[in-house]
């Protein structure tokens, strides 16, 4: 293997191609400079400059997003991941990932073709009375179509693009390996557990891959939203339906962002933006289980203002604590209550590094008070959202996935409801309905069961609390009760730990070869020894010296760093 390409995170040698590519990329784009910060065999450590090429953050941004772009499916989606993770970067690299669109040039028909026959064992003509060849759609990962079935229905078919389901893997494999090094040799590594956002992402994306899960996921959605005649899901056709082929009905409409074709269409648009509300409330209260792409392009209105939603491939899912925690905050923001919500913040938040609480409540106070001074019409809660994840970002406090993706969700149905509706307002829509889910939570239905299961825990710990008490102390007699304490910071520690007492032996053994080396010439230097002494004294006493000079550099460094 080539040296420059000597990168301590490849995780095999079979990839070395792809990271090639990835490494070349990244560095026409101005972002090489980063994979020489990551150690001292990094690829073209030495032919790479040691800084940003342009200084300008919002370029800089700009770089990356064409960088991920050119990469194909797996850096698209990652970009479009990040652009969501306003904790974790800054809001220009935000604004600039939000611009990756997945839209590439179609494959040929024939190529698609074959894993719909390799999938289905027939051939399209056989399957379908029609279907048309050029693609309504064509992505990184697959592929959509329209055709007519025998029997008269119109359907959608997508069809996964032949090799990249191999391509994402590898690309992952390749992320992963990079992200397990930077996370424990890197100082962003430290602050940020990114080994869980790559692990989340990996596992969504896997996911966007299978269609049989897609498939599931649109009839959950189905099944929470048959009684709301407002809302319309497809129908799946399951015959037709594998893990790389998907058909469903055909749906049709206005997307929810043309303005005009609905008022042309004389389309209530306040009852739309009303119905995308509840549509985004319902899911994240009521079922705990929400449509995470939810772009305009996948909403379609209906001439009675009901709405028909599409691409469930992309899905989030919420516990029921974390339900519980997004209703407390959401609350805490209406009432401008920072204490709580730093609270629920902490405790949703994964940290590296101790969080200032006292400085975080009043960043937070701070925004309330801003808002509070103008009119509560004009208050969004995308803004709120925003500014809030962006002191999140300061504080270096890593939101969990799903509240990432909840916020994303807010904001684009926000921004859309007010574009059809500018009264819209999602904080003054959600207050009776979070009110309400609010009261149904502390409702004797619902806490007679809770408290009837603490009970019962409360009684089982009881009953087993004498006997794991004695065992303990009996241990504890023996000397054999033994404690486990892990500190992610302690490694660190210990290592410049054992940098000072190498340096301390080191020293001692310098000054003490000094010394040696003058007693005995001083105490033992036969008149036939004289020249070769002389010569060996001059030579250890150069090389003493000049690993005293080592280490008083290595110190002074370590003291600038």
């Amino acid at each position: 293997m080539n040296k420059a390409f000597q990168i301590p995170w490849l995780p095999r040698r079979g990839l070395v191609g792809r990271t090639r590519q990835i490494v070349s990329v990244l560095t026409r784009h101005g972002w090489g400079w980063i994979l020489s910060q990551m150690g001292p065999r990094a690829a073209a450590a030495q032919a790479l400059p040691a800084h940003p090429v342009d200084g300008n953050r919002r370029k800089q941004a700009a770089h990356l997003r064409e960088a991920l772009n050119e990469l194909g499916a797996t850096f698209i989606k990652l970009g479009q991941a990040l652009s969501t993770r306003p904790d974790l970067l800054p809001p220009e690299y935000i604004e600039e990932l939000g611009k990756l669109q997945d839209e590439v040039s179609p494959l040929a028909f024939e190529k698609m073709e074959a894993v719909l026959v390799y999938d289905l064992g027939k051939s399209t003509a056989e399957l379908f009375e029609e279907f048309e060849p050029i693609p309504l759609a064509s992505a990184s990962i697959g592929q959509v179509y329209a055709g007519r079935l025998k029997n008269g229905q119109h359907v959608v078919v997508k069809i996964r693009r032949p090799g990249v389901a191999k391509t994402i893997d590898q690309d992952l494999e390749i992320l992963s390996a990079m992200v397990d090094w930077i996370a424990t040799h890197s100082s962003i590594g430290q602050l940020y557990d990114l080994p869980a956002f790559m692990s989340e992402f990996s596992f969504r994306l896997r996911n966007e891959l299978d269609y049989v899960r897609e498939a599931q996921n649109a009839n959950i959605f189905h099944k929470n939203f048959m009684d709301d005649p407002a809302i319309h899901i497809p129908y799946i056709h399951w015959d037709l339906t594998t893990h790389q082929v998907i058909t469903m009905e055909r749906v049709y409409g206005i997307k929810i962002n043309d303005v005009a074709a609905m008022k042309a269409a004389g389309i209530n648009m306040r009852l739309v933006a009303e119905n995308a509300g509840r549509f985004t409330l319902r899911q994240l209260f009521e079922f705990g289980f929400f449509h995470a792409d939810p772009h305009p392009g996948n909403f379609f209105v209906q001439p009675d203002g009901s709405l028909t939603v599409i691409d469930f491939g992309m899905v989030g899912r919420l516990t029921q604590a974390m339900r519980n925690s997004l209703l407390t905050m959401t609350i805490a923001m209406a009432t401008k209550d920072a204490e709580t919500l730093v609270d629920e913040l902490m405790d949703a938040g994964i940290t590296r590094k101790p969080v200032r609480q006292r400085a975080l409540a009043l960043d937070l106070e701070h925004i309330f008070e801003s808002y509070a001074s103008g009119s509560a019409q004009f208050l969004s809660a995308t803004q709120v959202l925003n500014e809030i994840f962006n002191i999140a970002y300061r504080h270096g406090l890593q939101m969990p996935g799903e509240l990432a993706m909840l916020a994303r969700l807010s904001a684009i149905n926000e921004g859309i409801s007010m574009t059809l509706y500018p009264e819209f307002r999602m904080l003054d829509f959600a207050a009776p309905y979070v009110m309400r889910y609010w009261q149904e939570q502390r409702s004797p239905q619902k806490m007679i069961p809770r408290l009837g299961k603490s009970a019962l825990d409360g009684l089982e710990l009881s009953l087993n609390l004498p006997r794991q008490a004695a065992r303990l102390l009996k241990q504890a007699e023996r000397g054999q009760l033994e404690f486990n304490v892990n500190y992610d910071g302690l490694r660190d520690i210990v290592a410049q730990m054992q940098k000072m007492a190498n340096r301390l032996a080191l020293s001692i053994i310098i000054g003490a070869t000094i010394v040696a080396l003058g007693m005995i010439m001083q105490a033992y230097t036969p008149p036939e020894w004289e020249p070769i002494g002389r010569v060996i004294f001059g030579i250890a006493f150069v090389f003493s010296v000049a690993f005293g000079a080592y280490i008083m550099w290595s110190i002074w460094k370590s003291g600038r760093t």
